[in-house]
């Protein structure tokens, strides 16, 4: 039955013009695994948690991951039904490209491989500052870290990140155990986490604060949302962070098609339970949360010291604490290690269809451990580049969850629009019926809702980041959009004359001088090098159709020759 499953898989990607020069070592759960992993409700789920609980309260933050963990789900699905009809490691980008053209699959290539390596970055500093330094050798251990600087971090990260970069070179069979492993991992301490937090509570539980609102935005909220607003909706918006920056990461079941047995039926699945599951606990999660701290105000004043805040008041016996925090820095250890995984197919997928400067380097796999070596390397170097300068990696980190939501909508959007055509008109096994237009819509709007929620205030920096980054992806693209990124940046820089208060909310929408000049240095220096090189024949081969596919094919059975019949 395996053989017969991994020849179907062979002869669907050779139909797609791809060579198997990636191991199939992957089984259902194993591509379930690696989304659930990612997502981690253990890592994100924790460190965001203040940003719903100091928005709108105890019961903002239960209704807001309530809410938002259903309307993720359609992105899911949505995702799923493409990946069931073209299951390859490029994912996103690959269905962007064929669905909506070169340029749509160029765009949405960068926004999720800048937002792949940024979550590995993100959830690797988070192990070190949350997991390991703060909760397991400070209040687990007792431990003094005021005294850590960035050097230990530095060199925390570089051994953290080498290590994970080792084990998805020269380990993959392990790495595929441990993220296997760290599925049931999660899921076993999500619930002793509750469980625990529920018997030592040092209160009754009061189940009122489930649907007891708190407009806490401001000074209320311990500064979590640095400004007050009376807007009942924008607190809600504002809250939404917590689902953007946690429920994300699981387009890695596509990244991952390659290597999955029957991907067409395993990715869809392996996206949509991976999210349900994070949903389904990640909701009594934050129950337990909300009804097992002492006070809500002295919560709500540590603003986003909250959960540590509830932790802290807990009886738990000293010896749980410690195995918790343990189990935590252990799971978002692989949540890292699964996210490289991820970085680096999508990584080796671009470089593959001739998307990234070195492309011939990077799309190598190596012969022995079946694995994209070079990709794998490069993608924790970068990782690792964008935590050296704080500022900047806060941006970024923040970034992450926006891009890859920006990133997952957009196969989304140009599926709505080829579904039908020539372009997609046989589906795979998962299809949505009637459904799948309707879901497109919701999931669409849904995906720019999370997006948005994440460029406002202290997160205004991550809009100014967008900005530049569009000019730069219109710049560098052809010799027809080049013109128009320098008129998208001379307008962002027109609008930051004019006089904008400071105390409205959305002041963050003007850009300020030094991005509106930066957007304009990129632009016209992406357009002199657009004209000097000759555009998008340069950058992009696009996903191989038509006559290309029948090119490829050619060369396909002398490829996998290389990599036996293992």
């Amino acid at each position: 039955m395996a053989q017969k499953s991994q020849a179907h898989d062979k002869q669907v990607l050779h139909k797609l013009g791809y060579a198997q020069e990636l191991s199939r070592r992957m089984s259902g759960f194993s591509n379930f695994a690696i989304s659930f992993s990612i997502i981690c409700i253990l890592a994100g789920g924790i460190s965001a948690f203040p940003a719903a609980f100091n928005a709108l309260g105890s019961g903002g933050a239960f209704l807001i991951w309530l809410v938002g963990g259903v309307l993720a789900m359609s992105v899911a699905v949505g995702m799923g039904q493409i990946a069931s009809s073209f299951p390859t490691a490029g994912g996103l980008y690959h269905w962007s490209s064929h669905l909506g053209g070169k340029f749509w699959g160029w765009a949405t290539a960068w926004f999720n491989l800048i937002g792949l390596i940024c979550v590995v970055s993100s959830v690797d500093v988070l192990l070190y500052t949350v997991f390991f330094k703060d909760l397991m050798l400070g209040t687990a251990f007792g431990m003094d870290v005021s005294t850590f600087g960035p050097m230990h971090q530095s060199i925390f990260l570089a051994i953290v990140l080498a290590s994970q970069a080792y084990l998805n070179h020269y380990q993959i069979n392990l790495t595929t155990k441990l993220t296997d492993l760290s599925g049931y991992v999660i899921l076993g301490l999500t619930v002793v986490l509750i469980i625990v937090l529920f018997a030592f509570s040092p209160v009754p539980l009061d189940f009122s604060r489930l649907t007891s609102f708190q407009n806490v935005t401001g000074d209320a909220g311990g500064g979590v949302v640095p400004f007050r607003t009376e807007s009942v909706a924008l607190a809600f918006l504002l809250g939404l962070s917590y689902v953007c920056y946690t429920i994300t990461g699981f387009d890695a079941s596509a990244h991952t098609s390659e290597e999955t047995q029957d991907a067409q039926v395993n990715v869809p699945k392996g996206m949509w339970t991976a999210v349900f599951w994070s949903w389904v606990f990640g909701l009594v999660a934050v129950a337990a949360y909300v009804l097992t701290m002492p006070s809500l105000e002295e919560a709500h004043a540590a603003g986003w010291g909250s959960f540590f805040y509830m932790w802290g008041a807990s009886r738990m016996p000293g010896w749980l604490s410690i195995f918790l925090a343990v189990g935590m820095v252990l799971v978002n250890y692989v949540c890292a290690l699964a996210g490289l995984t991820s970085t680096s197919r999508m990584m080796y997928a671009f470089a593959r269809d001739g998307g990234l400067p070195a492309s011939k380097a990077l799309a190598n796999v190596s012969t022995v451990y079946r694995t994209p070596g070079t990709a794998v390397w490069v993608s924790a170097v970068l990782a690792f580049a964008s935590t050296l300068y704080a500022p900047a990696y806060l941006v970024l980190a923040v970034a992450c969850a926006v891009f890859l939501y920006i990133s997952m909508v957009m196969p989304i959007a140009a599926g709505l629009m080829a579904e039908g055509s020539e372009k997609w008109k046989e589906k795979g096994p998962f299809n949505l019926g009637g459904l799948s237009k309707p879901n497109a819509v919701l999931a669409i709007i849904f995906g720019i809702t999370l997006a948005v929620s994440g460029f406002f205030p202290p997160n205004e920096k991550v809009f100014y980041f967008t900005i530049v980054f569009v000019v730069a992806l219109l710049a560098f693209w052809s010799k027809k959009l080049a013109p128009f990124s320098i008129v998208v940046a001379a307008a962002g820089f027109a609008l930051t004359l004019l006089p904008v208060n400071d105390a409205n909310v959305f002041h963050f929408l003007v850009p300020d001088r030094t991005t509106a000049i930066a957007a304009l240095v990129v632009g016209v220096v992406g357009t002199v090098i657009t004209f000097m090189s000759g555009g998008e024949d340069n950058r992009f081969e696009g996903v191989p159709e038509g006559e290309k596919i029948k090119e490829r094919q050619k060369m396909i059975a002398e490829i996998e020759k290389q990599y036996g019949e293992h």
